[in-house]
């Protein structure tokens, strides 16, 4: 019996949002040599991966001469929203602070990271305390 499809990208295909995402619409060739660094494919192998991703609603494509000229069609934060909601519902039965206190626990961190979480997590308390902020304002 066949795998069901992931709602969420393959490592390959996150790394191909993350450079167009960084770097715009871009072709197949441009996306090659943007990962070759780290995983040297095959043109074809790319274009049948950023093909799957049209499929999945990740890629738009668009003719510009005679290139395909991709780009992406979700927002990083919007992906990774995703990606974090699933990981904290399997791994940490729903509990975002059980995550949380998993990272600090395994993560090194820097004084100025510390800072900026310590800094949020104050905004939080706030929030608690007299109703959210608009999120769009942060």
């Amino acid at each position: 019996m066949a795998r069901p499809a992931c709602p969420h990208p393959t490592e390959l295909e996150l790394a191909i949002l993350k450079i167009l995402w960084r770097d715009g619409p871009s072709t197949v060739r441009q996306v090659r040599q943007a990962l070759a660094p780290q995983r040297p494919l095959a043109h074809t192998s790319v274009i049948t991966i950023m093909n799957i991703m049209i499929g999945k609603g990740y890629l738009a494509r668009t003719s510009e001469g005679n290139a395909h000229v991709y780009r992406a069609r979700v927002s990083g934060p919007a992906v990774r929203k995703r990606l974090i909601s699933d990981l904290v519902r399997r791994a940490f039965d729903g509990s975002a602070a059980a995550m949380m206190l998993n990272l600090l626990d395994t993560a090194e961190l820097k004084d100025e990271e510390l800072t900026l979480l310590r800094q949020r997590l104050d905004e939080k308390k706030e929030d608690a305390r007299h109703g959210p902020h608009h999120a769009d304002e942060r």
